[in-house]
């Protein structure tokens, strides 16, 4: 069975950096999203999607007007649905490593996100997804799962975690141990 990674750790510390350096080293044999801040004036004004192939989508704004709120920021499950959700499917399909950025309060707003993001994980594929800290019934469902593996992201291992991930992720580089 392909490995199942989950990064988790504080917020700030570097998940997305990792992650965003795993898919680039895997280049077309990755697919999926992960996320990236937003500023204007110096400040964090929301988060966007990026897909691995380029789309882009609006994940948070503060002065989104939404049902859907964490913290200060207005969630647009639209923009998960229309670009997030289809890029995880398609990875899944055309059997290429899973990339999930995140795996978090804003994205579990979309029934259609978690069903895919379990679907991720019950096929065949290779993942790695970033996944929230804290407990959240979703989070733990997946954090618990016995095919999975969990590494805490941490000012001390964050700048090798790429590296070894991309040897777990790359059967052909685990030979002769």
């Amino acid at each position: 069975m392909a490995p199942k990674i989950l990064l988790t750790g504080v917020p700030g510390i570097g998940k997305t950096t990792v992650a965003t350096k795993v898919a680039e080293s895997l280049g077309q044999a990755a697919g999926g999203f992960y996320t990236e801040e937003t500023r204007e004036g110096g400040k964090r004004t929301g988060f966007d999607i990026i897909t691995l192939d380029g789309q882009r989508a609006t994940l948070s704004r503060v002065n989104k007007k939404s049902k859907y709120r964490v913290g200060k920021y207005g969630v647009d499950v639209e923009s998960i649905e229309r670009v997030a959700v289809p890029a995880i499917q398609q990875a899944i399909t055309e059997r290429k490593a899973v990339i999930i950025d995140e795996i978090g309060k804003m994205e579990l707003f979309s029934e259609k996100f978690r069903e895919l993001v379990t679907n991720a994980f019950n096929a065949p594929n290779p993942v790695l997804a970033v996944i929230m800290l804290k407990s959240h019934p979703f989070a733990d469902f997946i954090k618990q799962r016995p095919d999975t593996k969990t590494l805490e992201v941490t000012p001390s291992n964050r700048d090798s975690l790429a590296h070894q991930i991309l040897n777990e992720l790359n059967p052909a580089s685990q030979g002769g141990d």
